[in-house]
C-alpha cells in the first residue's frame, strides 16, 4: 500500500503543521507552481504506522542473515552509533571554522593514522563518499602520477577478468583503455598473461586481494614486481579488506594506492546504497595528489597540537575536491569509533573469525553436496558456490534459489558474481555471526537443493510470502515507476 492510498482531502499531521501558510511574495512568478503538489493529505499517527509497517517488511542486518559476498554485511554496533551523535558532533556545521572544530578534526585526523597503520599505506584522505569514488581518486591520482612525469603515453589500465565491474567502469570514466587480464582455474592472476601484457603503456594494476572469487593471490609480490618494472603502479580495490586485517597490509604487498570501503570493513550502516567511505591511502610518490580535504597536525612551540583542513594552496598537485565539504562525517565518525573500540587485538579477531566462518561453511556446503568454485584451496572470508550442475540436471538457476531463500527467512548471497564462474552463489558470512546462523543458512541452502531435485517449479515461483513477487528485473531497471499516478 502508497501512503496516498490513506490520503483523505483535508486530513493532515496538525502538530507538523505551520500555524500560517508561507509568504511567497519572495518568489519570482515564473518559479511559482500553478497547482498544488500531489502529496498525501495524511495525519501524524497514520504517517507513522504507514512507514514502521514498511520497514517491518524489510531484510536488515538487524533481523536476519545477510551473506552478500564482498559486500560484508555485518553487524553495526549501537555504541559507536551513539557516540557518532554526541551533541559535538551532531550539531556543527560543516563550514565551523577549524579552530572551533579541533574534536572532530582530531578524530579525523586520528582515523587517517589508524588507516595508515592498518593497511601500511603513507597517508590517507578520507574525502571520497563511496567504494566507486574512491575508485575514481585512485585511478585519478595514478593518471596525475603520470601526467607529472611527462609519462603520457601510459594510458591502459590492467585488470583481472575476476575483477568487480566497478573496476574496468573507473578506468574507462578516467579516460583510460582497459586490457583484461585472465584468471587461472585455481584463482591466481596469470603471470605470464600479464608479463606480455606490460608495457610503456601501463599506467596501472587494478587487483582486489583476496579476490572476488574468495582466494588470496598467492604471487602478489611477482604482480608488483612486473607492474612496477614496466613503469606502472598497483591500486588495491579494499573492498575485500575485512579478510587479511591486523595480519598482511597492502602496502607490506607493493600497492601504491588502496581506497578502503569503511561501511564495510569498519562496520558503519551501508544506508541502502549511500552514505559510505571510500577513504583513499597511498604511497610516498603519490602523496601530493590526494584528494582534499585532508587533515593536518601542527604543533605548536610548546608541545600542545592544533588541526586544520589542508587546502588547494597547501597542496597544488591534489586532483581536488570530490565533494563540497569532507566525505561523509557521520560514517566517518562510526568508522573511527568502531577502531578504537576493536584496537589493534580486536583488528586480528575480525579477520580471524570472518575467515573461520567462510571456511566452515564451505566445508559444509561440500559436505552437503554443492560444488566449489575453487576448490582444495581455503577461503578467505567468502566463497563461491557454482549451481551449474543443478541449472543442468533440475532446470533451476542461481537465481532461483535466491529467490527461494528469502521464503525462508535468509536474504540471499551474491549472485552471478564473478561473471566467470557460471550460476554462482558469492557467500560472505562476516565475522558477526554465531555457529547456529550459519548452520540454519546452510540447511536452508540443503532444503533448497533437495527441492530442487523434487519440486523445480517451487524454485521457480518463488519468492511466495513475501509482499513483493518476483519482480522482471531488467524490465524495472529500465522502465522506471517513480512518480504516484493516482486518480
Amino acid at each position: 500500500m502508497l501512503i496516498f492510498e490513506h490520503s483523505s482531502k483535508g486530513r493532515r499531521g496538525a502538530p507538523q503543521s505551520p500555524a500560517e501558510k508561507a509568504s511567497v511574495a519572495a518568489i519570482p512568478e515564473n518559479l511559482l507552481r500553478k497547482e498544488s503538489a500531489a502529496l498525501a493529505e495524511v495525519s501524524e499517527l497514520q504517517t507513522v504506522r504507514h512507514y514502521t509497517r514498511l520497514s517491518q517488511k524489510n531484510f536488515s542486518i538487524d533481523t536476519e542473515f545477510y551473506p552478500l559476498g564482498s559486500c560484508t554485511m555485518k553487524y553495526n554496533p549501537r555504541a559507536c552509533n551513539t557516540l557518532a551523535m554526541l551533541p559535538g558532533f551532531l550539531n556543527a556545521h560543516p563550514l565551523t571554522p577549524d579552530a572551533q572544530n579541533q574534536g572532530f578534526l582530531a578524530c579525523m585526523y586520528d582515523l587517517q593514522s589508524m588507516l595508515c597503520e592498518a593497511t601500511g599505506m603513507a597517508a590517507f584522505s578520507l574525502a571520497p563518499m563511496a567504494g566507486a569514488q574512491g575508485e575514481f581518486a585512485g585511478v585519478a591520482m595514478i593518471e596525475a602520477y603520470h601526467k607529472s612525469r611527462g609519462e603520457h603515453e601510459r594510458k591502459e589500465i590492467l585488470v583481472p577478468d575476476a575483477a568487480h565491474g566497478t573496476n574496468p567502469a573507473t578506468a574507462v570514466m578516467c579516460g583510460f583503455t582497459v586490457k583484461e587480464i585472465a584468471t587461472l582455474e585455481n584463482g591466481d592472476v596469470d603471470i605470464e598473461a600479464l608479463k606480455l601484457a606490460v608495457g610503456p603503456q601501463t599506467a596501472g594494476l587494478m587487483l582486489t586481494n583476496p579476490s572476488t572469487l574468495g582466494v588470496f593471490e598467492r604471487n602478489i609480490e611477482a604482480i608488483a614486481k612486473v607492474v612496477h618494472e614496466a613503469g606502472g603502479l598497483l591500486y588495491y580495490d579494499g573492498a575485500n579488506l575485512n579478510a587479511i586485517l591486523g595480519k598482511i597490509r597492502p602496502g607490506d604487498m607493493g600497492f601504491d594506492v588502496i581506497h578502503s570501503n569503511l561501511h564495510k570493513t569498519f562496520s558503519t550502516p551501508h544506508g541502502g546504497g549511500g552514505p559510505g567511505s571510500g577513504a583513499v591511502g597511498v604511497a610516498e610518490r603519490l602523496i601530493p595528489f590526494l584528494p582534499l580535504p585532508v587533515v593536518e597536525q601542527d604543533t605548536s612551540s610548546a608541545g600542545e597540537a592544533s588541526y586544520r583542513y589542508l587546502t588547494a594552496k597547501d597542496c597544488p598537485q591534489s586532483i581536488g575536491r570530490l565533494s563540497a565539504f569532507m566525505g561523509n562525517p557521520g560514517v566517518l565518525l562510526r568508522a573511527f569509533i568502531y577502531m578504537r573500540l576493536l584496537g589493534r587485538e580486536g583488528m586480528v579477531r575480525v579477520a580471524e573469525f570472518a575467515t573461520l566462518n567462510a571456511n566452515y561453511m564451505m566445508a559444509e556446503a561440500k559436505k552437503r553436496g554443492f560444488n566449489l568454485a575453487i576448490d582444495g584451496r581455503r577461503a578467505s572470508h567468502e566463497f563461491i558456490i557454482t549451481l551449474k550442475n543443478e541449472a543442468r540436471d533440475f532446470h533451476v538457476s542461481a537465481m532461483d534459489f535466491a529467490k527461494r531463500l528469502l521464503d525462508l527467512g535468509y536474504h540471499a548471497p551474491t549472485t552471478y558474481f564473478p561473471l566467470l564462474v557460471p550460476e554462482c552463489l558469492l557467500i560472505e558470512p562476516t565475522e558477526s555471526e554465531a555457529k547456529e546462523a550459519l548452520d540454519g543458512f546452510m540447511d536452508a541452502l540443503e532444503q533448497i537443493k533437495q527441492e530442487a531435485e523434487t519440486d523445480p517449479d517451487l524454485l521457480h515461483a518463488a519468492p511466495q510470502t513475501l509482499p513483493v513477487k518476483r519482480l522482471d528485473e531488467v524490465r524495472a531497471a529500465k522502465q522506471l515507476d517513480l512518480a504516484y499516478k493516482g486518480s
